[in-house]
């Protein structure tokens, strides 16, 4: 997934500052990059992407998160809309979904900033 989704940004301009193969080593890199934008799995293994939303959301609540999942259900939905999502992308994804997602939430974020 991390590779698609790198591909599908860099081919639209977007730079990839860092990937990270499981929720802690994520939270550590977004304390060091502080990305404006995150790309979250929902399970992942040490911390899932829901544990990680929070903390991340705690830490720095101005990140945009987009969560990603396979396996979609409604309460991992609602669980990552109340802890801050700004998107939410289901696998198999594609360059216009992902890109699609992106853009409405960084909109709504820049909306949230200066109202």
């Amino acid at each position: 997934m991390r590779t698609v989704l790198r591909g599908i940004l860099r081919s639209d301009t977007y730079e990839v500052i860092g990937e990270a193969r499981n929720g802690a080593v994520a939270l550590d890199m977004i304390d060091r990059l502080r990305p404006e934008v995150v790309f979250l799995d929902v399970m992942m293994p040490e911390m899932d992407g829901l544990e990680a939303l929070q903390a991340i959301k705690l830490a720095q609540p101005e990140t945009v998160v987009i969560m990603v999942t396979g396996k979609p259900s409604v309460d991992n939905v609602q669980e990552s809309i109340q802890h801050g999502a700004a998107g939410f992308i289901v696998k198999p994804f594609n360059a216009g979904k992902v890109l699609a997602t992106l853009a409405q939430a960084l909109a709504s974020a820049r909306r949230t900033v200066t109202s």
